[in-house]
């Protein structure tokens, strides 16, 4: 129990962290025009085509009782008379303007250029999310079993030194096969014209991450797991037994990061796609590293653990046994992840 509790305590605080992510709220604005008026269709089509720093309500006046009330008291409250009435008007900043050409005039100089537009999605990358993502990662059951069952085999010759190069040398060729990977998903995902919609999709994929990773807190192994699949793993224990020193170890470690795909590439692709459309090559370049450091921190732990006498069956019992809190503990950051990038 105590071990839940801690557990949600540390989640609690990384939704705090994500939480305090800061946006710029942009202005509201509202555009009231009727429907089959030219010079409104004017107003609309250069909202539509132009990043504005300015968020527009539109109240079409012409066909609803409401709207149309609520254009007669702005225009009373402001002091319009019946005569100066029309559409389109926009009220703005506690100002009006009326007509295709004053709006158009306005709007113009709320127009966002394109590489501050750039700009605002990179402000969706703090390090506390991409801290955060990564940590989901490395705390994922798929890793532990990978390595536990490394360092059973390797233990069983009675080699400790061995078995510690071997659990380095398979650690740092994860770091690498991932590293690579996040490299070109990276560049695909950057060359894809940066929209709104496209850091929305991101979020919500985050969004089903957290809760397919909350599915396995209450109900683990019913549909399928968020983890390397069932049909593979006979396979997996193959390849991680045929390792006998350091060299068969690194090259072994890209083939199983292959079958660790499924179950660790979510919040992986969460940042990529986030990295991919606001930060410069060079900026991404070093996030990622920073991103598969924290990710291989714990498989190194594990393996310097064993090295000083830690024992890997009871470790094995101790994964076994948090399996669901894991889950839990990934569920909530990427839910929270997720509702942060879809709301701002």
């Amino acid at each position: 129990m105590k071990k839940l509790l801690l557990s949600l305590f540390a989640s609690f605080a990384l939704v705090i962290a994500f939480t305090n992510v800061t946006f710029a709220e942009n202005d509201e604005a509202i555009l009231y025009y009727g429907n089959g008026c030219p010079h409104c269709a004017e107003v609309e089509e250069f909202i539509q085509k132009n990043n504005l720093d300015i968020e527009i309500e539109k109240k079409e006046i012409y066909q609803n009782t409401e709207n149309a009330e609520e254009f007669n008291k702005t225009c009373d409250k402001e002091n319009i008379s019946l005569m100066d009435r029309g559409v389109p008007f926009l009220y703005a900043e506690g100002q009006c303007f009326i007509g295709d050409k004053q709006i158009i005039s306005y709007l113009q100089e709320q127009e966002v250029p394109p590489e501050q537009v750039e700009k605002s999605f990179s402000k969706t990358l703090t390090l506390p999310i991409l801290i955060g993502a990564a940590l989901v990662d490395s705390i994922n059951p798929c890793e532990f079993a990978v390595l536990l069952i490394l360092m059973t085999t390797l233990l069983a010759s009675g080699n400790r030194k061995r078995a510690l190069l071997s659990g380095i040398a398979y650690s740092v060729s994860i770091f690498i096969s991932y590293f690579l990977m996040g490299i070109g998903l990276y560049s695909i995902i950057s060359s894809i014209e940066t929209t709104s919609v496209f850091i929305k999709v991101i979020g919500f994929v985050a969004i089903i991450i957290g809760i397919f990773n909350l599915k396995d807190f209450f109900w683990y192994g019913k549909l399928f797991v968020m983890e390397v699949p069932l049909s593979w793993r006979p396979k997996l224990k193959e390849f991680v037994k045929s390792i006998t020193g350091p060299i068969s170890a690194f090259l072994i470690g890209f083939l199983v990061s292959l079958f660790l795909l499924p179950c660790t590439s979510g919040p992986y692709i969460v940042i990529l796609g986030m990295l991919g459309h606001g930060e410069t090559y060079l900026k991404a370049i070093m996030l990622l590293a920073l991103y598969n450091l924290i990710f291989i921190l714990p498989m190194v732990g594990i393996t310097i653990g064993v090295y000083f006498g830690m024992n890997v069956e009871k470790a094995e019992e101790t994964r076994t046994r948090n399996l669901r809190v894991l889950h839990l503990i990934a569920g909530l950051i990427m839910l929270v992840m997720g509702i942060v990038l879809v709301v701002n």
